[in-house]
């Protein structure tokens, strides 16, 4: 059923990224982030957890004026798109793993995690609990990582009428089985699609090598497409709009 006092919602077209990430170079990563955006073909498109630094816990926050950004900027605005990238934040002195909005008006802070894990604690706070952002009036449930195996954090979406839960994540390739039942689960306690952006390649944090097999899970739990385990991957699918 349509939401009440909305207009109908467009269909949607998504995209799920594994961009290359340069360690320490983060102009580098930037352009292959905004690399992706240009061949994406895509309104949304979401990118893995700290994707814009690798998973490295020591990194340096990345601050939402940081000039580095303007090439994710340009990158949106020439594509008509919005990206959900991720990365380390600090807000009130405090650090956060965060996902990042970008699109042609700029940079804001959309979601921070919730669910740390590991060693994430010595370091990051965690954030205050689910958040959504909207695209084209599509209401985006927002989550990073071990935020997907949280119930709470899944049903403390379900009353902020989210119509599409995007997720960035880091994996070693064992857990590609586990993260699709995570999607599949969420799809269905929803009634929504599931965007899992995942790096591929290896990256910090002792990830000498990562999953990859980004994909876009159907409201039902089916996979609509699905990325292979190599750096570099964009797919894509269009969603049709919720009736």
């Amino acid at each position: 059923m349509s939401k009440p006092d909305l207009p109908d919602l467009p269909d949607l077209d998504v995209a799920v990224a594994q961009p290359r990430v340069h360690r320490g170079d983060l102009a580098a990563t930037a352009r292959e982030h905004a690399l992706a955006l240009a061949s994406a073909g895509a309104r949304l498109v979401v990118f893995p957890e700290l994707s814009l630094t690798g998973y490295e816990l020591d990194a340096e926050p990345v601050a939402l004026d940081d000039p580095r950004w303007a090439v994710v900027v340009e990158a949106c605005a020439r594509a008509g798109a919005v990206a959900l990238v991720g990365a380390p934040v600090a807000v009130d002195d405090r650090l956060f793993i965060a996902t990042v909005r970008v699109d042609a008006d700029g940079v804001s802070l959309a979601y921070r995690k919730s669910w740390l894990h590991g060693d994430e604690h010595r370091r990051f706070t965690p954030g205050d609990g689910p958040a959504t952002t909207t695209v084209d009036g599509w209401v985006v449930g927002l989550a990073i990582c071990k935020d997907t195996g949280a119930s709470q954090h899944t049903a403390g979406l379900a009353p902020l009428g989210v119509d599409l839960y995007a997720a960035g994540v880091v994996d070693v390739p064992a857990d590609v089985v586990e993260c699709r039942a995570r999607a599949f689960v969420i799809s269905r306690a929803l009634g929504v699609p599931v965007l899992i952006a995942s790096h591929a390649g290896g990256t910090g944090g002792g990830f000498t090598e990562t999953a990859g097999r980004s994909a876009v899970v159907a409201a039902d739990g089916s996979v609509l497409v699905e990325a292979d385990e190599a750096v570099g991957r964009v797919v894509r699918a269009t969603l049709v709009a919720p009736t």
